[in-house]
């Protein structure tokens, strides 16, 4: 079955779009504060330290990158493992860009709307006067935009990531609701064995990932994987004894993993001085 992934701009009810959606469809919906608990909980951070990738943290992001990509790994193995449960819709700030290309039963979707309507539909969220909001909506575009391009190398804005961008403003709720539940309807028919296999090869990798960074002895240690039909593979010149068989156990405690195979890549040769 399909899935539904909504991106939203701050003020445009991308989360009711999704609720309604979903309802329409008989899925079962999420949003972001569900996979930043999830994830605080497999990952034993905390709900304040997974804030640093969300908007209420301006700036604070920029001084340590090395943590804020963690934490974004560790949000991205959590919704992704989320989405392989299936007939779901998923709603946050970003969610679209974690989802990898060529997922034709996984739509990826932008609620945006007109910057006076969201202006508004902020003041009366927030309780914000109105020249408050106004600030709100234009430091939260620039600021969650800067962080995306730094930190995924995406633009959020740019409309060849979605299948489709709903304007909110333009039509009634329930209409575009009804258009991308039959969207997904006619999506179905895209889902095949081959592309649930690659969505749970994805969500093993993005896993993985998390898993490794989360281990104190393993951290930032640049090790490469790749999942082929379960089979995890770790490349790393730093996969030697003990840490090839600290790596082999760590990933294979992660559901979903087949096997294990340790591919130790040797370091370049440094230039010869002239």
């Amino acid at each position: 079955m399909a899935i539904i992934v909504i991106g939203q701009q701050l003020g445009s009810r991308g989360l009711l779009l999704g609720q309604l959606t979903a309802q329409q469809l008989g899925y079962r919906l999420i949003n972001s504060n569900d996979v930043l608990a999830a994830a605080a909980r497999r990952f034993q951070v905390t709900p304040e330290q997974l804030q640093l990738i969300d908007e209420r943290l301006p700036h604070f992001w920029e001084r340590l990158r090395t943590d804020t990509e963690r934490l974004y790994a560790f949000y991205r193995a959590m919704l992704l493992k989320e989405l392989t449960e299936d007939r779901t819709v998923a709603v946050g700030r970003a969610t679209p860009l974690f989802v990898p290309d060529g997922l034709n039963h996984v739509l990826r979707v932008r609620a945006v709307a007109p910057f006076e309507i969201r202006k508004l539909q902020v003041a009366r969220d927030e309780k914000l006067e109105p020249a408050a909001a106004e600030r709100r909506v234009r430091d939260y575009e620039r600021e969650v935009r800067a962080r995306l391009q730094t930190i995924l190398g995406l633009d959020i804005d740019d409309p060849s990531i979605y299948h489709l961008v709903l304007n909110t403003g333009a039509l009634p709720m329930a209409c575009l609701a009804a258009i991308l539940a039959n969207c997904a309807h006619l999506a179905d028919g895209e889902a095949s064995s081959e592309t649930w296999t690659r969505l749970r090869d994805a969500s093993i990798t993005a896993q993985v990932r998390a898993a490794l960074l989360a281990h104190p002895k393993i951290g930032n240690a640049p090790i490469e994987v790749r999942t082929v039909n379960g089979v995890v593979r770790l490349s790393s010149a730093s996969l030697v004894p003990p840490w090839d068989e600290l790596a082999n156990r760590v990933v294979s405690q992660i559901e979903g993993v087949v096997s294990v195979e340790l591919g130790i890549e040797e370091p370049p040769i440094p230039p010869r001085a002239a």
